[in-house]
């Protein structure tokens, strides 16, 4: 079982939806629209001190600085990266950091946050992966990280408080296991009293954690992105071992009910791709073959080296031509540009500093090592 933080003494208005910010209220004795308010104060304007909140009476800042408090996590250091990628490490209360990165583009400026410290998962080709678990971020912890990266950017010369456009939860964790963590969050992002993100704006990415994915759909209306990697069961349990609980015929047919009321919107389907692992013309078919009753649009993923991994990238002209062979088919197929790779800020490449309760890194370094000496 994943173990969450303890709770402090006080209640942690960050991380409270509207539904959860109005039952505080209530339960102390205030109308429920004072909810309303204070998110507005909190994710709007950015007050973390009750006493700047002016549309308050004073017994009630005075009685909420007694049992809350509006605490976002610390930001360790930030870095930019040659093409304007930048990436916030962020430390928590325990010691353990997580990142965050924004990508801008000419028409969109996307916010890829963490769900986890490091991740549960041990997929092959992920550095994430590689440096084990800690624990799973509450809502705060999550939600946090906009908070954060909408203040830095509105400071930044040129940016203002509406340069994130798009939120995805890609970043370091697996969000369908911390899911009663990360439905506040994405309520937050949606809701118009925070930041009034579109539900096509917001992402949730996930190996294929099947009563996530359904908890997911009957909750929320944000989109949904399927990291894949692989057309067949056998190369997916190795690349993705959740495959083994989830394996992909379960997974299509969930992704086949997820947007069963909205049939006009598609599942990503993400799709690293690994030279001479699974970019082989024959993988290019099976995926037509395996994808043939579901809209999908499918993000082809440069693999980005780490260190100690055995995996290379695929070459340009096998991608284009994985990528021609699912054109052809019909699928809109796109292939992910690799952002923020000078600064570690690019997809697999997130670490942060996790105190790994699995010592899966502490393994991994050393069958790497020793595959090296028995090379030598």
């Amino acid at each position: 079982m994943i173990n969450n933080p303890p709770l402090p003494n006080k209640v942690n208005l960050l991380g409270l939806d509207l539904a959860a910010m109005r039952q505080l209220f209530e339960s102390i004795g205030e109308k429920p629209f004072r909810a309303q308010q204070v998110l507005k104060w909190i994710h709007e304007v950015g007050v973390l001190d009750f006493e700047h909140m002016t549309n308050l009476s004073k017994d009630l800042r005075e009685k909420l600085s007694q049992i809350a408090e509006i605490k976002p996590p610390a930001v360790l250091s930030e870095k930019c990266a040659g093409d304007d990628t930048r990436k916030w490490i962020i430390q928590l209360n325990d010691g353990n950091c997580v990142e965050a990165v924004f990508i801008p583009a000419s028409n969109r400026g996307t916010l890829c946050i963490s769900s986890q410290v490091g991740c549960i998962l041990n997929c092959d080709f992920c550095s994430t992966g590689k440096q084990g678990f800690s624990r799973n971020l509450t809502s705060a912890e999550i939600i946090g990280q906009l908070w954060i990266a909408v203040r830095a950017l509105s400071q930044k010369q040129g940016l203002h408080d509406h340069a994130i456009t798009n939120v995805v939860m890609m970043g370091m964790g697996e969000p369908m296991l911390n899911y009663e963590n990360v439905l506040p969050a994405l309520n937050l992002m949606r809701s118009d009293f925070a930041y009034g993100l579109s539900k096509y704006r917001v992402t949730v990415s996930t190996a294929g954690v099947i009563p996530g994915i359904e908890a997911l759909s009957a909750a929320s209306d944000v989109a949904l992105a399927i990291s894949l990697h692989a057309p067949n069961n056998a190369l997916r349990d190795k690349l993705v071992p959740l495959n083994k609980k989830y394996p992909l015929e379960e997974l299509i047919a969930t992704c086949k009910d997820y947007f069963k009321n909205e049939p006009r919107r598609s599942i990503v389907m993400e799709y690293v791709m690994l030279d001479g692992v699974n970019d082989h013309i024959e993988h290019a078919k099976q995926l037509v073959k395996l994808l043939r009753d579901i809209s999908v649009k499918i993000n082809l993923i440069p693999f980005n080296p780490f260190p100690h991994t055995t995996y290379q990238r695929s070459t340009d002209a096998t991608i284009d031509e994985f990528q021609r062979i699912l054109s052809k088919a019909g699928y809109i197929t796109t292939v992910r540009r690799t952002r923020g790779d000078d600064i570690d800020a690019a997809c697999g490449q997130l670490v942060g500093q996790v105190q790994d309760r699995t010592r899966r890194q502490e393994r991994y370094l050393k069958a790497r090592l020793s595959e090296s000496e028995n090379l030598s």
